[in-house]
């Protein structure tokens, strides 16, 4: 009897595990086109999180913004005066 419950549990463990593997095709339909991303300077539009001194559009103040993020925002051993090994 226990023997069976556990052949079943087991069983049926296998069979869910099988199921989780499917995956559905994923074909574009009939009338879409593809979108090819544009140059990352043009920005997304209007949003609460663009960086002032910088212009949507101008290659120029995006790269100066990019130069000033990189030396003074995401250098954690700047930003907290430790020495770099």
């Amino acid at each position: 009897m226990m023997r069976r419950i556990s052949v079943i549990a087991l069983a049926t463990a296998g069979l869910l595990g099988l199921a989780a593997c499917g995956q559905q095709a994923q074909e574009k339909a009939v009338g879409q086109s593809i979108k090819s991303d544009g140059a990352p300077y043009t920005g997304v539009g209007d949003s609460q999180y663009v960086q002032s001194g910088w212009s949507p559009g101008d290659r120029g103040s995006w790269e100066q913004q990019l130069k000033a993020r990189t030396q003074y925002g995401q250098n954690d051993y700047q930003r907290i005066g430790a020495q770099q090994q």
